[in-house]
């Protein structure tokens, strides 16, 4: 059975999901569009030594989890797409704390072993506590570099890091090969951040990320950085929507190394989570290094065209 078909029956077992159609019908949405993401605790499983079979419960935890940040992150950044908007924020709220709890109990399944247990629900709860202090910072809008990476380490990082360990507990990893994992996931969502921000940024039309104030990496290297185009791009951001604004605005970041800093993050992150991969005792350790191969595929292809 598909992965996706399995924990959406096995998430009604849940005490109190099974008389509670709103989060079913909610969860198997979200299952529906099949997030990459979810799958995470597969591969560390597997590298691990460890069944798809056993990791089902631990991506039903990161499943939930990701479904309650989803739910949160929607009403911070006020996302005409959130659920918010259909349901409202008072019941999009206690949605997003019965998926966190949700999250904690489907762990509670997923290792039989009481230290393995309790490193993994001590993980989970402070990847939430991460998340929610990363979402407050990401409000107020990072002002510089600094701000930016431990926004991005608080609230993208944790949850990756989360995945991965969780996946190894539940296979049967150590708890130093799951800590290990949990380093190289945290490395993993930030390059995932960058990517996201390379993404939003250079997107048509204009990423709302212009128009709200935010500051994704491209964006504030260009506001930042000293370079002979930053006045007219302050002025382009500031009226991003006028004809002509959008382009002229990509092609500064372009010009003015902004798109080639972010690409040099994601390689020095690539070749710290390599280090961190080599330096653990795997079964499997293709699972992971896959997942390394494929977030940087995009930047290796980048590079080669620029060769050619």
């Amino acid at each position: 059975m598909d992965m996706f078909d399995q924990i959406v029956n096995f998430f009604p077992m849940i005490p109190h999901i099974g008389e509670w159609q709103e989060a079913q019908n909610m969860f198997r949405h979200a299952a529906s569009r099949k997030p990459d993401h979810w799958l995470m605790p597969v591969r560390a499983c597997e590298a691990v030594g460890g069944s798809q079979e056993q990791a089902v419960p631990a991506v039903l935890a990161i499943a939930c989890a990701h479904i309650s940040i989803l739910l949160v992150d929607d009403m911070l950044d006020d996302d005409p797409r959130g659920e918010y908007r259909r349901i409202g924020m008072p019941a999009s709220s206690n949605m997003a704390c019965a998926f966190q709890a949700a999250a904690l109990q489907a762990l509670a399944q997923c290792v039989k072993e009481p230290s393995a247990r309790l490193a993994a629900l001590t993980s989970f709860n402070e990847m939430f506590l991460s998340t929610a202090f990363g979402q407050f910072l990401d409000v107020q809008s990072p002002a510089d570099e600094a701000a930016y990476w431990r926004t991005t380490q608080t609230k993208s990082s944790p949850f990756f890091g989360a995945a991965l360990q969780a996946g190894a507990l539940a296979g049967g990893g150590s708890l130093d090969a799951a800590e290990r994992l949990k380093e190289l996931g945290c490395l993993y969502g930030e390059m995932i951040q960058v990517h996201d921000d390379m993404h939003d940024t250079m997107e048509t039309p204009a990423n709302p990320d212009w128009s709200q104030g935010r500051s994704p990496l491209p964006i504030l290297f260009a506001q930042l950085v000293d370079h002979p185009d930053r006045a007219r791009f302050m002025e382009l951001h500031k009226n991003i929507s006028d004809e002509g604004a959008l382009q002229e605005a990509q092609e500064i970041l372009i010009r003015c190394g902004a798109v080639s800093y972010c690409v040099d993050q994601l390689i020095r992150r690539h070749e710290k989570a390599q280090g961190i991969l080599n330096a653990i005792s795997l079964v499997r350790r293709d699972a992971i290094a896959s997942l390394l191969d494929e977030v940087i595929a995009p930047v290796q292809r980048l590079l080669e065209s620029c060769e050619a």
